[in-house]
């Protein structure tokens, strides 16, 4: 969450209400002395919200900004309910549980023999998922350790300069060093780099399906193959986690070829949002295990004061059943062919949008929404003006196109990134396409003319 800091106390603060109905002032940094109107409250908020940007015009953002009304229904009638209370609601317990063997399913776990079936939980979201993935290989690294009688030694990860933030916070946290590979003429971690990093205090490797900076899916089988390998040459049995917080609900439907999951032996877990691609609302992700014993049961803790016992993992305690409620939604309504055709029709836009882009004249294409429904691209050369003030320039119409350089080994490089999302239509891909060019115009000076204010 973002961190904000305490203002002291001023008359300056203070807000005025638009409405009658008991509102009048409120103090912005203080509790008000005496209670509201409702109605009034609501509309005094309403109208401070009217400052936020419109969501559906969020092209920097992978997280999901429109569902169905019957899914709005069902978060609505869940709003109060409890995931973790599986004892008062066991029929919410039961669809996360049921969404967990979905995801094994379409991720190819291995057939369930013997204690060797892929176990799982839903999180706040892909970056909890990530943290709770970064554990388990920690304490894996470090029994295999202890067993062998060595010494734990300081632990490190592997992975591309590229990754999210979410695990440089994981490598802090935990006392992990993220070892960061620099780019070098790719734009995500390769595999010759990945095995090269990888050394006896490695706890594993994350391969990324689905890069932030740029939509492009890191070679997961490569990868799996150069550890491999280097198993054989070195005896370093290093696991891979993939980080598909955005490609585990887009590879399975429209790569079904491409093999990144639990298909490759090397692939010990993988994490998901569910509130990226898997359509739902914010905060739901998803992180599996390729079987039990690849999650450490001294992780695992039993909890029983809410009525009955139950093994749990995860970094919050009290979560809503809300989101993992849609997130089943969405499973029952689209199934694999309607997931299939959303995800298409996203992919389908991002690569028109990225064939504008490029008549524009002005660009160079890094992605052009082929695995990912993402598009990344940057200003061919200088022309009085630079990616931040097109960003920039955007906003005038209402697109937020966010503007960033480079991970380290392409740090040179800025560039603009339009993240495609379901609800996102061809017509507006078209009016996007219209205020880039005229953006471009204004900027370069080749729009001059001015249209005189009328009443």
């Amino acid at each position: 969450m973002s961190l904000h800091k305490h203002h002291p106390r001023s008359d300056a603060d203070i807000v005025d209400s638009a409405f009658d109905g008991g509102v009048g002032t409120i103090p912005k940094h203080r509790l008000p002395r005496g209670s509201q109107d409702a109605d009034a409250a609501m509309r005094f908020i309403q109208d401070e919200l009217m400052l936020d940007g419109n969501a559906r015009q969020n092209l920097a953002t992978f997280v999901t900004t429109w569902m169905e009304p019957q899914a709005t229904t069902l978060i609505r009638a869940s709003l109060e309910k409890n995931i973790i209370d599986k004892d008062e609601y066991p029929q919410s317990a039961e669809i996360e549980r049921r969404c967990v063997n979905i995801l094994a399913d379409l991720w190819n776990a291995p057939t369930p023999t013997g204690g060797a079936d892929a176990v799982g939980c839903s999180t706040t979201g892909s970056s909890e998922a990530a943290m709770l993935a970064g554990m388990a290989l920690k304490w894996r690294w470090r029994a295999r350790r202890e067993a062998a009688g060595l010494d734990a030694g300081k632990p490190n990860l592997v992975m591309g300069a590229n990754v999210q933030v979410c695990w440089e916070k994981f490598a802090r946290y935990w006392d992990v060093e993220a070892r960061l590979v620099p780019l070098d003429g790719a734009t995500h971690l390769t595999a010759a780099q990945a095995a090269a990093a990888c050394d006896e205090n490695t706890i594993g490797v994350v391969a990324v399906l689905g890069s932030t900076f740029d939509g492009s899916y890191e070679p997961v089988a490569e990868i799996a193959a150069a550890l491999d390998a280097l198993q054989a040459d070195t005896g370093l049995d290093v696991p891979v986690h993939v980080d598909a917080a955005s490609g585990g609900f887009i590879a399975p439907f429209l790569d079904r070829e491409l093999k990144w999951d639990f298909r490759l032996d090397r692939v010990r877990s993988i994490n998901a949002s569910g509130h990226k691609y898997g359509l739902v609302y914010p905060g739901v992700g998803w992180v599996l295990w390729r079987s039990e014993a690849d999650l450490p049961k001294d992780l695992i803790f039993s909890v029983d004061y809410l009525g009955g016992s139950m093994p749990t993992f995860a970094l919050n305690f009290s979560r809503p059943a809300a989101q993992v409620i849609a997130q089943y939604y969405t499973l029952v309504r689209y199934g694999f062919e309607g997931f299939r055709s959303i995800q298409q029709h996203s992919r389908d836009i991002a690569r028109t949008i990225a064939d504008g882009v490029g008549r524009l004249g002005p660009f160079t294409l890094l992605s052009h929404g082929e695995e990912l429904p993402v598009l990344a691209f940057s200003l061919t050369k200088p022309d009085g003006y630079t990616v931040y003030d097109l960003s920039h320039e955007l906003r005038s119409y209402g697109w937020i196109v966010p503007a960033y350089p480079m991970p380290e080994g392409m740090a040179d490089v800025d560039v603009l990134r339009v993240v495609v999302r379901n609800g996102f239509t061809f017509d507006l891909a078209a009016m996007f396409l219209a205020d880039l060019a005229k953006s471009v115009d204004r900027l370069s000076g080749a729009a001059q003319a001015r249209v005189a204010f009328h009443h």
